[in-house]
């Protein structure tokens, strides 16, 4: 059976789903791989290393020839109708975001696994590829604010005087939060860190932070399942910002974390709280492209706010590509999940699915015809309900009709 590794053609993604080192674990599996000329160009390895590894190069991936095809970015309606009816594909879908792929590949009779819905368990962690680029993700944070932020991020004690220390606020303390917690101590700030989970604090105390504690919620309100945390309702989220605000205000550095799969970033921080910071305060949202956790955040762009002091301004980075910006571990890491979770369906050399395993139902979008992602496939009806609803019984100008926001809330 043959496994196609695709070219990413996204602007700006710079990651591939194979590296040589997980070719030569597919090759040893019994698959062939066929990866696209230049694929791995922008992750650091040329089509050369492929070929040692036991890969075979073409200029373009036959997809109606191919197997599987494993994937970084969610592929496009078109790719997912060029496969063949029983192929399967491993990767990233953002499959609340992506309801037209989705449909094409169920109408393509494709076996779609997608990496973020993998059960957050002990047997799937080297195949939870949200995990592994959150990791990447929360390192780049960092970085990127010690980058524009003018001073130091440590304590100096020199003949000419003493620098204290960059304060650093993390908010969300999942895989990305801990890991910027991690990594902003390592540069020598003092870094505070907030989670509405409680259960985050010995997690923050284990990574050199301290936990703020805010009474907003109880432990049962705000944990949700597969590890993440439950987005506050509209009155508790409100207190949530009122309470963080002066610690907002404190801050230095205030780096932002908070973003569930499939649903739009929570509003953690106003834009009067970021007014509020000292001038040359430097704000990271990693979630920008979930529609961000600070108000009037862009993905990709540095936005300029007026300090509610005068004399200058605070930065706010929306965040874009952080695990692409890092191409190189970034495909390293992603690359394991894929093959590892390709292994976990490969018998006697052949892929097939065994839906009795609980980490592979648990990946399946799509099958057989099927949408099998249950969320996926309400998102899906509702969506065809206000396409097809007549004017005023749902449908466009109707006051029946859904939100976008509410399906893609559906869908997470």
């Amino acid at each position: 059976m043959d496994v196609g590794i695709a070219r990413e053609r996204l602007a700006g993604e710079r990651r591939v789903a194979a590296t040589p080192e997980s070719v030569r674990q597919l090759v040893g599996l019994g698959l062939g791989v066929r990866v696209e000329a230049g694929a791995g160009a922008g992750a650091g390895h040329s089509d050369a290393e492929y070929e040692a590894a036991g890969a075979h190069i073409v200029q373009a991936l036959d997809y109606a020839a191919l197997d599987v095809l494993a994937h970084v970015r969610p592929l496009d309606p078109a790719e997912a109708a060029r496969l063949k009816p029983g192929a399967v594909t491993v990767g990233l879908a953002s499959p609340s975001t992506e309801l037209p792929t989705v449909r094409a590949l169920a109408d393509a009779h494709v076996g779609a696994f997608a990496l973020e819905l993998v059960p957050r368990i002990s047997r799937a962690q080297s195949m939870d590829a949200l995990t592994s680029q959150a990791l990447v993700a929360g390192y780049r944070c960092v970085l990127e604010a010690a980058i524009r932020f003018p001073r130091f991020f440590p304590l100096y004690m020199t003949a000419a005087g003493t620098v204290p220390p960059a304060r650093v606020l993390v908010l969300g303390a999942g895989v990305a939060g801990l890991q910027a917690i991690g990594t902003a101590k390592r540069l020598g700030a003092r870094v505070s860190a907030n989670d509405i989970r409680p259960a985050s604090a010995d997690e923050v105390a284990s990574m050199g932070g301290t936990f703020i504690r805010l009474d907003v919620d109880s432990p049962e309100a705000t944990a949700a399942s597969g590890g993440y945390a439950r987005e506050l309702t509209a009155d508790r989220g409100a207190l949530q910002r009122e309470l963080l605000a002066p610690h907002v205000a404190e801050a230095d550095v205030l780096i932002t974390t908070a973003a569930v799969p499939g649903r739009r970033a929570p509003l953690l921080v106003t834009r009067d709280m970021v007014a509020a910071m000292r001038p040359g305060s430097v704000v990271v949202d990693m979630a920008a492209e979930q529609g961000g956790n600070v108000e009037g955040s862009v993905a990709g762009q540095d936005v300029a706010v007026p300090a509610a002091g005068g004399g200058g301004e605070v930065t706010v980075v929306g965040l874009k590509d952080a695990a692409s910006a890092m191409a190189s571990d970034a495909s390293r890491l992603y690359a394991k999940n894929v093959a590892n979770f390709i292994a976990l369906m490969v018998s006697d050399g052949e892929v097939a699915p065994d839906f009795t395993d609980e980490v592979v139902a648990g990946a399946c979008l799509t099958y057989d015809g099927e949408v099998r992602h249950e969320p996926t496939a309400q998102a899906l009806a509702a969506l065809a309900a206000a396409t097809a609803a007549p004017e005023g019984l749902g449908g466009p100008g109707g006051s029946a009709s859904r939100t976008d926001d509410e399906i893609e809330g559906g869908a997470g």
